[in-house]
């Protein structure tokens, strides 16, 4: 299933969760917070201001950004977890 995301909106996925620490001890799956990190991985067409205008997207596809903690909408496609969050809720680029 394809998934394009309309106007101001991103598809991204969550980075992977680290499972040990630097020292190398594992971590338990309570502990373990969602990533508020991902990969972009479709963008929508832009943001249409009052007078129709079309503003392109800061964001592209493939970028590292980084979003707030309850920032989107969590969605499964294709089994996997994905999230669907506006371009200001983006906080950065990760370069």
């Amino acid at each position: 299933m394809n998934v394009r995301p309309l106007f101001d909106r991103l598809l991204v996925k969550r980075n992977d969760e680290p499972t040990k620490t630097k020292s190398g001890l594992f971590l338990p799956e309570t502990t373990k917070e969602k990533p508020s990190e991902g990969t972009v991985l479709a963008v929508g067409n832009g943001r249409v201001a009052d007078d129709g205008s079309v503003t392109v997207l800061t964001v592209k596809v493939g970028d590292q950004v980084i979003f707030g903690k309850y920032s989107g909408t969590e969605i499964k496609i294709d089994g996997d977890d994905r999230l669907i969050l506006r371009e200001d809720d983006v906080l950065g680029i990760v370069e």
